[in-house]
């Protein structure tokens, strides 16, 4: 919500600076969201007058001026090119050092084509303010020499934007935050009353109200003989100056109305109605074209507003552009209507439209205002418009808005942590609008004002829809009264100041001996530590991505798309955190930091649930050092971590096994998937997939992988012997077998360790090799195997022995021969 100090003070009657009354909103729980002055730019800027002008002696186009600036700089000469410039015209000044924001210049004193030129006559255009360029600006004759530009023009007013939590609808205005500021303490607010303005003819169009849920009750009223057009200066600003832009009087009415009041209002071109009537009712999957130019199709469920042709208006959100209101407008229906807030904010999702008038209703307007607010709309357009009135017609009927609440005293203390005196609590509501029905020494019951729609609602009690009615009623009123009681609390508290609630320490915690966290609490944590400890960098995503995203990683079911993202980039739940990290990647590669490594620890989600995952990436290249050339990142680099990580969460490594199967934004040449058992997947690592990349517009070399924590098994907890260390040299002998190429290189390693497990200590793939002296179709895999001598040094005969073993067992397991 924007408002200015100038439109505050039409409210507020005060004296406070603007720096307190910033402090006092954020105090009261309307926190300053930010405070944009457009006066201070233009404040070195002055006022001035031309008193000489003469041509250039050396410049055809220039001409040499002496201008009265005010005290100092009455007798300044200036070279201007403005074929407007003049002896007697009123300008703007701007002296040396002064910064032109729409030239991007500092002015600086010196010499044109020979000439002294100490400053500058500015056009609208050069201070930012406008398009004119044919030269500079005219000011009125009577103007002083002297004065600030800014506050000649009255551009000084700052403008003031504070964030609006969704139960305080009243403050979505100037006059309910006015109200609060006074019941602050920060001045006192100046009493409206809208002058009635009475009709003279029967409205020739009338209402007629089917959809009574979406809409209890709606005034209309006819203004006919009027003349619109662009609106006076006063009106143009206000609205501009909060980022509204200037329509026509007619519609500027209706927008002032909506932040200076907080009620929306809307005007229907009569001439361009069909009938006399106009009916709120349920949609029929028309489509219509609305103000801001788009198409929409209304369903069963949107309030819709419609003559005789058809719908006109989406009923409290906007209205329809072939009854709008422009130039030629003579004779207008001014709506002023109560819509539902649920039913306004259900329409503005299914249809993707928002609005300031559905902003406001989504959050409750004050139900007692339309009659005043149809008055004071009425005599400001015929104010600046002309025309004369027709009697109001209605259709519905006014709510019944009126609550009482109750707030005993103690409960200040108790739940609020603050001792208030109940006099000056009393006060504070009063202050506020309730006005006091009955007071005790120990409580007080008051009415609720009726733009306070946040304080004592009915609770929908979920747990009450299997009691009897009255059961359900009664326990509703309780939770009603409870609820009402903390909103007097938190009112009292914040017109005090939570500030001067005294600080309490929290109770002393124990930590109860022998509980600790369990191995899969700790295990998201040591993950954490072990992928840091590896150089890669934590990274923390949203859970949100775009279905386009998701669907390069294989998981975009439509049961996981959101039906209303806080982005339309943000629409589908993200299968993976992969998808984070490449799209970091990708922003990081794009800034000129291609070679990066990344991790995340998140949530991925499938149709089948949610699973914790640790994901990590690498990108570019190696690091350049003496004698070693810069690489890129392999998959081996992504296998290291996979499986140091799952080492370091108490996974053995022995009980592991690499598949090919790699999900589907993997390379599927260059990618594996780590399993504990047949079936049992840990995790996956590679490169991934070159059309992924070409996607991402990624060019570097990228590898990752990914564990998923859920699946990885708790460490057994089991006493294991320290290893015997052997006394005996390990032996290292080297096989080269050539196998079908179709052969998993798994099978192959397995088969070596199988050959003898009491000798065979560890085996090591270290080169794979196809092409010349190999037949097609076969690869020759090199592997190292580790031989460990337990009781004796082996003999060459036994080395022998176990070598022939070896290669028995890899020839029966895979059909391979020594090459």
């Amino acid at each position: 919500m924007k408002f200015t100090l100038s439109w505050l003070y039409d409210h507020l009657e005060t004296s406070a600076t603007l720096a307190e009354i910033c402090a006092a909103l954020n105090q009261i729980g309307l926190e300053v969201e930010g405070v944009e002055n457009p006066g201070a730019a233009l404040e070195p800027f002055l006022t001035g007058r031309i008193l000489e002008a003469t041509q250039h002696p050396n410049a055809d186009r220039l001409q040499v001026c002496r201008v009265d600036a005010g005290p100092g700089l009455n007798n300044v000469q200036v070279v201007c090119g403005a074929p407007n410039a003049r002896a007697g015209l009123a300008v703007i000044f701007a002296k040396p050092g002064t910064y032109v924001p729409g030239l991007d210049i500092t002015i600086k004193a010196g010499k044109i084509r020979g000439e002294e030129s100490g400053g500058m006559l500015c056009s609208l255009r050069e201070l930012g303010l406008g398009e004119e360029s044919s030269g500079i600006a005219e000011l009125p004759e009577d103007t002083f020499p002297g004065q600030s530009y800014a506050d000649f023009a009255g551009l000084d007013d700052a403008v003031i934007e504070i964030a609006i939590t969704p139960n305080r609808g009243d403050a979505l205005s100037v006059r309910g935050i006015a109200r609060d500021l006074a019941a602050a303490g920060l001045g006192t607010l100046r009493p409206w009353m809208a002058e009635a303005v009475e009709g003279t003819f029967d409205s020739p169009v009338m209402w007629e109200n089917a959809y009574l849920e979406a809409c209890p009750w709606v005034l209309g009223r006819t203004v006919r003989g009027v003349k619109n057009g662009p609106s006076p200066e006063w009106l143009r600003r206000k609205l501009e100056s909060v980022g509204l832009r200037s329509i026509s009087t007619l519609v500027d009415i209706t927008n002032y109305f909506c932040f200076d009041l907080g009620r929306p209002l809307h005007v229907f071109d009569i001439k361009k109605l069909s009938g006399n009537r106009l009916t709120l009712c349920r949609g029929a999957g028309e489509t219509f074209k609305a103000l801001d130019g788009q198409d929409y199709t209304v369903s069963p469920e949107d309030c819709v507003i419609t003559d005789a042709n058809g719908v006109q208006s989406v009923a409290g959100i906007m209205g329809g552009e072939a009854s709008g209101a422009d130039e030629g407008t003579t004779d207008v229906f001014v709506e002023c209507a109560l819509f539902d807030p649920v039913h306004i904010a259900l329409s503005c999702r299914r249809l993707g439209l928002s609005s300031d008038s559905s902003y406001r209703f989504e959050r409750g307007v004050d139900p007692a205002l339309p009659v005043a607010a149809m008055e004071a709309a009425t005599r400001m357009i015929i104010d600046l418009c002309g025309g004369e009135a027709s009697e109001v017609v209605s259709a519905g009927e006014q709510p019944a808005w009126q609550r009482e609440a109750t707030l005993r005293f103690s409960r200040l203390r108790d739940l609020g942590g603050l001792d208030v005196p109940a006099q000056e609590s009393v006060a504070l509501l009063e202050k506020l609008g309730f006005e006091v029905q009955e007071r005790t020494d120990t409580h007080v019951r008051a009415s609720v004002p009726s733009w306070r729609n946040d304080i004592a609602q009915k609770p929908i009690l979920a747990q009450g829809r299997d009691l009897p009615v009255d059961q359900a009623a009664r326990a509703a009123e309780g939770v009603e009264q409870i609820e009402a009681e903390s909103d007097l609390v938190e009112e009292v508290l914040r017109l005090k100041g939570l500030g001067t609630v005294p600080p309490v320490p929290l109770p002393p915690v124990s930590v109860v001996p022998g509980v600790a966290l369990t191995p899969r609490q700790a295990r998201a944590a040591r993950a954490r530590r072990v992928m840091a400890a590896r150089g890669l960098v934590e990274t923390v995503g949203f859970s949100f991505v775009s279905h386009e995203d998701a669907l390069r990683f294989g998981g975009a079911p439509d049961s996981l798309r959101l039906l209303n993202p806080i982005a339309s980039d943000l629409d589908q739940m993200r299968p993976t955190p992969m998808v984070n990290l490449v799209a970091a990647s990708q922003r990081n590669a794009a800034r000129g930091w291609a070679d990066i490594g990344l991790f995340e620890i998140g949530a991925g989600f499938s149709e089948d649930g949610q699973q914790q995952i640790a994901a990590g990436l690498r990108a570019g290249h190696t690091p350049r050092y003496p004698g070693q050339a810069s690489t890129g990142v392999s998959l081996w680099a992504a296998k290291a971590d996979a499986l140091e990580l799952l080492i370091q969460l108490g996974v053995a490594v022995e009980g592991l096994s690499t598949t090919p199967d790699a999900p589907s934004w993997y390379h599927p040449g260059r990618s594996g998937t780590l399993r504990q058992g047949p079936k049992m997947v840990l995790g996956y690592f590679g490169e991934l997939h070159p059309s992924l990349l070409q996607a991402e517009g990624i060019d570097v070399p990228v590898v990752g992988f990914e564990i998923l924590l859920d699946a990885v098994p708790d460490p057994k907890r089991r006493k294991k012997a320290a290893p015997e260390l052997s006394a005996f040299q390990p032996v290292r002998r080297d096989f080269a077998f050539v196998v079908a190429r179709d052969v998993p290189g798994e099978k192959l390693l397995k088969a070596v360790k199988g050959a003898d497990r009491t000798l065979v200590a560890d085996v090591s793939l270290f080169d794979l090799y196809e092409g010349q002296h190999v037949p097609e179709g076969y690869r020759s895999m090199g592997v190292e195997v580790t031989l460990q001598p337990v009781e004796k040094s082996l003999t060459d005969a036994e080395l022998e022995a176990v070598s022939e073993r070896i290669v028995a067992a890899v020839t029966k397991a895979t059909g391979a021969t020594l090459r």
